[in-house]
Parts: C-alpha cells; sequence; structure tokens
C-alpha cells in the first residue's frame, strides 16, 4: 500500500461522518502521529510504499474514531498555546477559549517577574504550564481534586520542562486551599448546567469527564462563589482573578463578586462574541 493509498483510504472512512474538512484535519494528524510525516511529505512520498504495520495501527485509531471517541484521547494528546499535551478521559480536551483566556493573564502581567499564580481546578495542567513556560521566573501553583488528573498534569509539567507545585484539594472546601497569597487566581470550573446536556455533542458526554463539566442547575455558581470567596482573603493588591464563565451566567457576576467585597468585575467577550470571561481585580 502506498502513502496515497493509505490517504484515500483514511477520508473515505472518515468522511461520511465527520465532514470533507474534518476528515482532512484528522488525516493530517494522524500521518504526524503515526508515521511522522507532514501534509508536504505525505504528497512528496505520495508513491512510496508503508511498512506493513501502519495500515493496521491506523485501523484501529479509525475505528475508534468512527465509534465517536474524541481525537485527541485517541492519539493521546492535545495542542495548547503552542504546545503538545497528554490528555486521557481523566482530563478535559483543551479548548481555544481556554487558550484566549492563558492569553489574557499573560497580557495582564506583561512583564512583571516572580508573580505568584494559581490555577483552581488544573485538569491537564493546561494554563498552569503554559504560564510557566511564557512569564518571567513564576511562581505556580494549580489544584485539582482528581488525583488522576494530577497525574497527567505532572507529565505534562516534566514533559514541558516548567516547573509547577500541583497539589490535591477542593474549590469547595476552603481548608484544603492553599494558604499563600497569589497576584493571580485563575480557573476554568466546571459550569455547564445539567439542562445543558441535551444541547451537547454525544463525543463529550460520552468521554470527556463529567466531573469536570457540569454543576446543578440550582446552584451553578458553587465554584465561582467559593474561588471569589477564596480569594477575599488570598488575592494580593493590584491582583486578580480571571474565570472562564457560562455566558448564560456573564450578568450574575458583578453580584457574585459585590457579595466578597469585589467592585471592580470585567466580562469579556470570546472569539465568537459571547461572553465567555469575567475577571476580577483588587485594587491598592
Amino acid at each position: 500500500m502506498t502513502i496515497r493509498e493509505l490517504s484515500h483510504g483514511i477520508r473515505s472512512a472518515l468522511t461520511p461522518r465527520f465532514g470533507a474538512g474534518e476528515a482532512a484535519a484528522m488525516e493530517r494528524i494522524i500521518f504526524e502521529d503515526v508515521m511522522r510525516l507532514t501534509p508536504v511529505e505525505a504528497v512528496l512520498r505520495a508513491d512510496s510504499t508503508v511498512p506493513p504495520f501502519i495500515p493496521e495501527k491506523i485501523r484501529a485509531i479509525l475505528t475508534r474514531l468512527q465509534n465517536g471517541e474524541p481525537i485527541q484521547y485517541v492519539m493521546e494528546h492535545a495542542r495548547f498555546c503552542g504546545l503538545s499535551l497528554k490528555v486521557t478521559p481523566d482530563v478535559l480536551i483543551p479548548r481555544p477559549e481556554t487558550e484566549q483566556m492563558t492569553d489574557m493573564v499573560a497580557d495582564f502581567c506583561g512583564d512583571r517577574t516572580d508573580m505568584r499564580l494559581l490555577d483552581c481546578g488544573t485538569g491537564s495542567g493546561c494554563i498552569a504550564i503554559s504560564l510557566a513556560r511564557r512569564l518571567r521566573f513564576p511562581a505556580v501553583t494549580a489544584i485539582d481534586v482528581s488525583a488522576a488528573a494530577l497525574a497527567v498534569a505532572r507529565e505534562n509539567a516534566a514533559a514541558c520542562g516548567v516547573s509547577v507545585d500541583f497539589r490535591l484539594a477542593d474549590m469547595l472546601d476552603a481548608g484544603s486551599m492553599p494558604a499563600a497569597q497569589f497576584d493571580v487566581i485563575v480557573s476554568n470550573p466546571p459550569y455547564v448546567m445539567e439542562s445543558e446536556r441535551t444541547l451537547m455533542e454525544q463525543h463529550v458526554l460520552e468521554h470527556e469527564p463529567g466531573l469536570a463539566l457540569f454543576v446543578p442547575d440550582g446552584d451553578p455558581l458553587r465554584f465561582y462563589r467559593a474561588v471569589i470567596g477564596y480569594a477575599a482573603s488570598h488575592l494580593a493588591d493590584d491582583g486578580a482573578v480571571f474565570f472562564e464563565i457560562n455566558p448564560l451566567l456573564s450578568d450574575r457576576f458583578a453580584a457574585l463578586a459585590a457579595e466578597a467585597g469585589f467592585s471592580e468585575v470585567e466580562i469579556t467577550a470570546d472569539l465568537y462574541g459571547r461572553q465567555r470571561f469575567a475577571v476580577i481585580t483588587r485594587r491598592r
């Protein structure tokens, strides 16, 4: 079998389910991961014969994709802020919106050195690791309630060559939270209401961890309330709290912040125009 024939087989298998554009994107990822070929190299070597074990390996990948498993879990990595990070079903797959929030935090910190950051609900460690790489000599702490997620995050930090203090802690349990002061607190907590399940794609519901996604309709702001309450006594002067939020709940954050003594709240849209981020600032 040649590379050209293999390419045709991949697209023929994936296009009926995912469409031509997504099938082509998946093919590129498969070629890069399995054969270490860029799209240009695949074209230049189209008539080359592939080793006999390659088609069998790719057939197994295609079966998992056709069964609805996200390609990031199948290939065991996802791209985030220019990094390749390990992902497993124990952690959420990083989204572009979260990259945007990470950029916002980096812009806020600028060229300042020795910034103290806390990432609440770190999952794969994507935010904490990206900021540890981008900022100047930061001290980054990251917490999660899942020991399995922290194992993935620690592996990612080691692979990226950064130092992050990962800790097992529950945002809803103030006694388990770090006792230190922080210049920045950032969090992408569970925020999808249970009633929104019917609006979500099936592959997300079936494969990504519900613990990191869903909150009860009766108390959808529970994690934000807990983190803001924690920030009231652990956020330094001129510090800020950055949240990724549910756009359906964006109008509640000013009151939530005011309850904890914060008066400066800014709601910012994501790249799609949805009210996706809340930034709470403490002025000196």
